[in-house]
């Protein structure tokens, strides 16, 4: 081949497009139009108008300056929604990945792992604000209502038996009173030889035990203090004065009190008559036992202000464990059998096994689904929003609800509303950045 020949076929080689299609930015531009479109209508363009608006006022007209970020910083609803969401990172997603973590690996070689899996994973399946109505009722004061205080009382009942006569009470003209301690003390003191009379109400005539007898007011009798108890509500009858018709109140607990000590404690009879009989000749004051008027156990307050953010929080978890069971399944699946059989073979027991071999290699799934819950919590809304009463709302709250009822509720206020939803972004950007830059490593 002469030079010219070899000069012209080099020239050629040169100018040859590359048989590659796709490799050319520009080629990707179409395609990626219409999502750069849509990112920046729904995400930069709010982003940059909050970021504006927050430094103006209520009405968008008057430029404020930091004035929104300062009032957001002192306000007192703010600083406890600051508060419920540091709770909130700090306790929700270690939970829920350590949940999953356990959860998964002893689901790992059981026959049904996938359907156990599949049914610890339909929570997620729904929206929060419905799983919120559910919760909602799950933790219902109402034991009628709310399993878990149905569960409660069952089991308190089982070990702790009911009072006789729940909610009853002496009645005003009764010479014997409530007093702070639950206890019904008289306010006159009584020696041997008298006749105390305690008329009671506010108890159902019909749950009277069975073996009450007609109510007779006892004869005074020298050396022995007695008295009688009994539902003083017959109708047609005086009040404080034993009629016909009416019942004693049998198996209440009577002491008679000296100088603040118990000296002696009987019970009523069948008829509501009670005797303490060989009392040294003083003053006594006579009291009745709290235990036998106490109103039956009902639960506790879960949706009070103390609970609220606890129960939400367990609301949570258990919707989103099954999310971290998915994620760090599928990490297991991933992690060569041999590692773990020769961790075993060297004679490592299981907890060695899952301590020194599983968890490290685990490190980066977990890592992962926990960043990915912290950014979850921090725009933790609707549950609190549904389950959180109106009344414990604000001992609930949190960034985004707050958020929402300034800018939207009956706050009206978008300019110190956009101002929280900015640092709620500052909040949340670390977190994403971090899960971008992981994915970005772990694909080089």
């Amino acid at each position: 081949m002469t030079t010219t020949a070899k000069h012209a076929s080099r020239r050629v080689r040169r100018v040859r497009p590359d048989p590659t299609p796709g490799r050319s930015p520009r080629h990707a531009i179409p395609f990626l139009l219409p999502g750069l479109l849509l990112l920046g209508a729904l995400v930069v363009y709010p982003l940059l108008y909050s970021l504006v608006r927050s430094f103006f006022d209520r009405s968008g007209d008057e430029f404020v300056g930091l004035g929104n970020y300062v009032d957001l910083f002192t306000d007192q609803r703010t600083l406890t929604a600051f508060k419920n969401n540091v709770i909130w990172v700090v306790v929700a997603p270690a939970a829920v990945t350590g949940l999953g973590l356990v959860l998964a690996v002893l689901t790992e070689r059981i026959r049904w792992a996938t359907a156990f899996r599949l049914v610890l994973f339909m929570p997620m399946a729904i929206s929060l604000f419905a799983s919120g109505i559910i919760f909602r009722l799950v933790y219902e004061e109402d034991p009628d209502q709310g399993i878990v205080n149905a569960v409660a009382v069952g089991v308190h009942d089982v070990f702790a038996s009911a009072s006789q006569y729940p909610g009853a009470r002496p009645r005003e003209s009764a010479p014997i009173t409530a007093t702070a301690d639950g206890f019904a003390t008289t306010a006159s003191s009584y020696r041997p030889g008298d006749v105390l009379a305690i008329p009671m109400v506010g108890f159902a005539p019909q749950e009277v035990p069975g073996n009450a007898a007609g109510v007779m007011s006892p004869a005074p009798e020298a050396g022995e203090l007695r008295g009688v108890v009994w539902l003083d509500v017959s109708a047609g009858g005086l009040a404080a004065r034993t009629d016909a018709g009416e019942r004693g109140l049998p198996g209440i607990t009577v002491e008679a009190v000296a100088d603040g000590k118990v000296v002696a404690h009987t019970t009523t009879g069948a008829d509501g008559v009670f005797t303490f009989p060989d009392l040294a000749d003083r003053d006594y004051v006579v009291r009745l036992s709290p235990e036998d008027f106490a109103l039956p156990f009902r639960g506790l307050t879960w949706l009070g202000p103390s609970l609220i953010t606890p129960v939400i929080i367990s609301s949570w978890i258990w919707i989103m464990t099954g999310f971290a069971i998915t994620f760090i399944a599928a990490g297991l699946s991933a992690i060569p059998r041999d590692t773990l059989e020769a961790a075993r073979v060297d004679g490592a027991t299981e907890w060695q096994v899952f301590k020194k071999v599983t968890v490290p290699l685990l490190t980066p799934v977990l890592l992962v689904v926990f960043v990915t819950l912290v950014i979850n919590v921090l725009k933790i809304f609707e549950l609190v929003f549904v389950i959180a009463p109106g009344s414990v709302q604000e001992e609930a709250n949190v960034l985004a609800l707050q958020m929402w009822q300034v800018s939207f509720g009956s706050g009206g206020d978008q300019g110190a509303g956009s101002a929280l939803a900015v640092v709620l972004f500052l909040l949340v950007a670390p977190a994403m950045l971090f899960n971008i830059r992981r994915f970005r490593r772990e694909q080089t």
